[in-house]
């Protein structure tokens, strides 16, 4: 792959991470301040630079506790960063689960609770309901992570077999007021599914999550499955009077991201289309489509004349079924859409997620173009052989074509960009 194509496609992808950046995107979400004490919380990827740059715009003095996946850590002063465990929760999650609840019990009408919440936030607070256990959240974890089914189904679930998700924190804040400030990763932005909404009711319960279980085949763990049906507490509803004089705010979205690749793409002297933020399904099979669409411009210039660059997002998934590999659903979606593009010398494309890290290994996302398959087949890899082994890292990895960029403190999820000479 031509070296000014990676730079290009890096170039997008870089302007689509700075448009979630929250020192940029802060300023202009930040909520009346109170007469009494300001309480940050939160959990996330980009947590921890959400507080931090709350901190700095805030000018007066705050407290509270966050929670982000190791590493991903950023100084504070009076607002405390833990660590925990992602996308399988940890013990450390449990603990941390137990001090956001304990920051916003026993607050007055005249407090307020600031909620930094962005993605990864579900696997980061685990808060088991009596009768389950960390160990039943971890193996619940699992199983829907290897279902291949939707984020909003998966955060239906979770929500039910929790006491901090479904707007359940926000219900322990009352009276104090909240203002939650949310990055979404989630295709169409609504504010409960980020992070399974911990500040932020929404409107399926038990009946739902129970329904999805049976629709998707899902292995719940027994004792999950049992809390769904018996449990006598639902999810909290927006009818509560308790959420009155609340605060939602989406303050950066793929959407937003995306419109700024669109825009240094267009400034480059390319046209710039935006398929769609909210794109689902599984990996591999988004790679075969829109490698149909990339295939179609190149030879016919429909249904967008050539140069142009597409441009997409959303959250695919990988049902992993018995064979797992190294990779994540960008780097699986890339090599499914190589092996429909190969021999097109005028395609190429990124397809990484925005918070730094593809799946299980440390890289973004992957490159590749018209020649990427043949090319592999030259280090004696089989593509096909990969992508049935949920194997893409280890293709790329070969090639020299990762996208490592480490964490980048925020996450809307995935980004796509196609390039069609």
């Amino acid at each position: 792959m031509r070296h000014t194509e990676k730079e290009f496609l890096k170039g997008l992808f870089d302007a689509a991470v700075a448009a979630a950046d929250p020192v940029r995107v802060l300023p202009g979400f930040l909520p009346q301040t109170p007469r009494g004490r300001t309480v940050v919380v939160g959990a996330g990827k980009g947590a921890a630079q959400l507080a931090a740059a709350f901190e700095r715009l805030w000018g007066r003095e705050v407290a509270g506790t966050i929670v982000t996946p190791y590493g991903h850590a950023a100084d504070c002063s009076g607002i405390r960063v833990l660590e925990a465990a992602h996308p399988v929760p940890d013990e450390n999650g449990l603990i941390a689960s137990r001090e956001l609840i304990k920051a916003v019990t026993g607050l007055g009408p005249d407090d307020l609770v600031v909620a930094l919440i962005c993605g990864g936030s579900s696997a980061l607070l685990p808060a088991p309901p009596k009768g389950l256990s960390l160990a039943d959240e971890q193996d619940l974890n699992i199983a829907l992570l290897n279902s291949g089914a939707p984020i909003g189904v998966m955060n239906a679930i979770r929500k039910c077999a929790s006491e901090i998700k479904g707007g359940r924190l926000a219900r322990i804040a009352h009276p104090a007021k909240v203002a939650s400030l949310i990055v979404s990763d989630v295709p169409g932005d609504d504010p409960s599914e980020v992070g399974s909404g911990p500040t932020v009711p929404g409107t399926t319960g038990r009946a739902e999550a129970i329904e999805y279980v049976s629709a998707y085949q899902i292995p719940i763990p027994k004792r999950i499955e049992q809390h769904l049906l018996q449990a006598e507490d639902d999810i909290s509803s927006p009818d509560e009077s308790c959420f009155e004089g609340h605060e939602v705010r989406v303050i950066a979205s793929a959407g937003m991201s995306l419109e700024a690749a669109a825009q240094l793409a267009s400034d480059s002297g390319y046209a710039a289309v935006v398929l769609s933020d909210s794109i689902e399904g599984e990996a591999a099979q988004a790679g075969t489509v829109l490698a149909a669409i990339a295939r179609e411009i190149a030879n016919r210039d429909r249904p967008f004349r050539k140069p142009v660059v597409l441009l997409s997002g959303g959250e695919t998934t990988v049902t992993i079924g018995g064979r797992s590999g190294r990779g994540g659903r960008n780097a699986e979606f890339l090599l499914s859409f190589a092996l429909a593009i190969q021999g097109f010398d005028g395609i190429a494309a990124l397809a990484a997620d925005t918070d730094g890290k593809d799946g299980t290994e440390d890289n973004a996302g992957a490159f590749a173009d018209g020649s990427t398959i043949a090319r592999l087949r030259t280090t004696g890899m089989d593509a096909r052989a990969a992508l049935v082994a949920h194997d893409a890292w280890s293709a790329f990895d070969a090639l020299g074509d990762l996208l490592v960029t480490g964490p980048t403190g925020t996450n809307v999820n995935d980004f796509r960009a196609m390039i069609i000479h």
